[in-house]
């Protein structure tokens, strides 16, 4: 009987730190599973990684959340490790938002957040072991001008991940969180930033090396918020 790989969920498999948590994760033995809500792109992406399996999801929607993961318990097995990656928002100031992009974005990085976890603690809990890293932002430890929706979902994620992290640390259940600090390298961020050297940008593989430190730490010298910046950012 061929052996049953490790599983690991990108939730937000998206073309920068989505797509190199699912490389990287591949690489290092896991069967993972991408969810996006465009699924014809994250097909695209999985077929361009070995191990990898796409999955449309809306990480705002409880009944998309809820049908997915049960089809990955079925398909792949247990989830081993869930990467909450998904964290759109606009950038506006509190005078521009409106109702609405405030409320998506707190449901798609707060309640998609706790959904999603939800979705995997109970094999979790009853493995005695596993691992949730949330990717956040600096975002959620200080409001900017044009972050009145973005900043109040991240920080809320932040909340959120540290009483799981408090909860669920003592069950053998690894809650993390990721704050990336910078402007992430991708071909959209580069033809807005012509004029940015290589050093500037975030780079998603190093992101995802840091995702899987902290996904492999030895459970008596956990981390709980590890940051990630470019050297030359200022902080």
């Amino acid at each position: 009987m061929k052996e049953r790989k490790p599983v690991a969920v990108v939730a937000g498999a998206g073309p920068g730190n989505g797509a190199a948590l699912a490389r990287r994760f591949a690489d290092g033995g896991y069967a993972v599973a991408l969810l996006a809500r465009d699924g014809a792109k994250v097909a695209g992406l999985a077929e361009q990684i070995d191990g990898a399996c796409a999955y449309a999801c809306d990480v705002s929607d409880p009944a998309s959340i809820g049908r997915v993961f049960n089809m990955i318990a079925a398909d792949l097995g247990a989830v081993e490790v869930l990467l909450f990656n998904a964290g759109s928002g606009v950038f506006k100031s509190v005078e521009e938002i409106t109702a609405a992009e405030f409320e998506a974005a707190w449901r798609i990085n707060a309640y998609g957040s706790l959904i999603c976890s939800q979705a995997v603690i109970p094999a979790m809990k009853a493995r005695g072991s596993g691992t949730i890293l949330f990717t956040g932002a600096t975002a959620s430890l200080r409001g900017g001008k044009r972050t009145a929706a973005f900043a109040p979902a991240k920080a809320a994620q932040r909340s959120l991940a540290e009483s799981m992290a408090r909860t669920l640390w003592p069950a053998g259940i690894h809650v993390g969180l990721l704050i990336v600090d910078g402007v992430v390298d991708l071909p959209k961020t580069r033809q807005t930033m012509p004029d940015k050297e290589d050093n500037f940008f975030v780079d998603p593989a190093g992101v995802a090396e840091t995702a899987w430190f902290l996904t492999h730490q030895d459970r008596r010298a956990w981390s709980f918020e590890v940051e990630a910046r470019p050297f030359g950012e200022n902080w």
